[in-house]
């Protein structure tokens, strides 16, 4: 940067009128301008920052301003920029001032040191605002806790009296409330009110007495000089962060086992799911095995009286065969005289079965015959009635 300032330096001084810009290009300017506006920006932000500090630091010590005014950077336009370019040659004759300025601009370690103190102050009230904010929804949330509790009292109480007085206490013959009753309802809630106002006085009485205790306690605890102290609450304040991290990896190591028992109870409910399908598959095998083996008792059975008519049968066979082996085929002579008896003796069945066809209705004849006799001699013995019957 010396080497670039003493080159402008001499180019302003051998050539005046020559404007420097002019033999830059368009994009080199435009990078010019971009960083001039980005560190005005860092420039701008430095020295908000410091003037806070010097703020909170010495707000009534008006020395400091022109303190802060020489030790703050002046910030830059573009425009101011070119001129800058054009003025180094003037800026770099007055070395006294600029030693003057160097002495009274902060170091890099002040600025680290002012941006810690401001970092810590913002945190501060961060933390401020989050205890505000806390105290301020605390408060939002008891109003709606108790709003609630009144709604739910006064539609509870609404309830009560449309049942108790508005539908139970009417009269039915005069359609009209009973005043009794409603004096006696509202006696009763005024008595319920009472209780609960006088229970609360005991409540309130309970806590100021606990209250008076914590206050004797904390002074007796403060005249012995046992009350705690700032580094006794930087000391708690570590321990709570090493507790709240022990939560925090507990926490981290519930949530693993969480997943860890997910995972388990899928991996169970699918060997479960295994378990009821191979238990019916069992239980469906097991039905069909004893169909099975009933089916192969009976087919055994079966086998059995099988096997029982198959001797019977070989016995027959065997006797057939005996009787086939020992039969003799008669003669053909013997075979026609058989034939020729069996014609006759057929032909003799014929007419003896015609001779008896004959002999009945000759019977049937007699039989009426003699019953219209029986009917020609009622007239002489009609005690011989019962003989018809026995005829017929």
């Amino acid at each position: 940067m010396a080497d670039t300032e003493s080159v402008t330096t001499q180019d302003t001084e051998t050539q005046p009128d020559t404007d420097p810009l002019s033999e830059l290009s368009d994009e080199r300017l435009y990078q010019l301008v971009e960083d001039t506006l980005q560190s005005n920006d860092v420039l701008q932000t430095e020295t908000e920052m410091f003037e806070k500090f010097l703020k909170r630091v010495e707000p009534k010590d008006g020395g400091h301003s022109s303190l802060a005014s020489t030790s703050t950077p002046v910030t830059a336009t573009p425009s101011t920029s070119m001129q800058d370019l054009r003025t180094v040659g003037r800026r770099r004759s007055k070395s006294k001032s600029g030693t003057i300025e160097r002495l009274l601009k902060l170091s890099a370690e002040q600025k680290c040191d002012i941006a810690q103190r401001e970092l810590e102050e913002l945190r501060e009230d961060i933390d401020k605002f989050k205890e505000e904010s806390e105290k301020v929804l605390d408060n939002h949330k008891a109003h709606i806790e108790e709003g609630d509790t009144r709604l739910s009292e006064i539609k509870k109480s609404s309830y009560e009296f449309e049942r108790d007085i508005l539908k139970g206490g009417v009269n039915p013959r005069t359609g009209k409330v009973v005043g009794e009753r409603a004096t006696r309802y509202f006696d009763d809630r005024i008595r319920a009110k009472d209780t609960l106002i006088e229970k609360l006085r005991l409540k309130n009485s309970s806590l100021k007495v606990q209250k008076r205790k914590l206050q004797l306690q904390l002074k007796q605890k403060e005249e012995m000089g046992e009350v705690l102290h700032e580094v006794d609450f930087q000391q708690l304040k570590i321990e709570n962060a090493q507790y709240l991290e022990r939560i925090d990896e507990r926490n981290q190591d519930l949530l693993r086992l969480k997943l860890m028992a997910g995972n388990t109870m899928q991996v169970l409910n699918s060997y479960k799911k295994k378990l009821n399908t191979l238990t019916s598959e069992s239980e469906r095998l097991k039905s069909e095995i004893t169909s099975r083996q009933d089916m192969l008792t009976r087919i055994d059975a079966e086998t059995n009286s099988v096997e029982e008519e198959r001797s019977k049968a070989e016995k027959e066979n065997k006797k057939y065969r005996t009787q086939l082996a020992d039969y003799r085929v008669p003669d053909v002579l013997d075979y026609v005289q058989d034939k020729a008896d069996l014609y006759e003796l057929q032909k003799t069945v014929k007419s003896w079965e015609r001779k008896v066809e004959i002999a009945e209705m000759a019977l049937k004849t007699h039989k009426k015959t003699w019953y219209q006799m029986q009917m020609a001699s009622q007239h002489i013995s009609p005690w011989k009635q019962p003989l018809e019957a026995q005829y017929q």
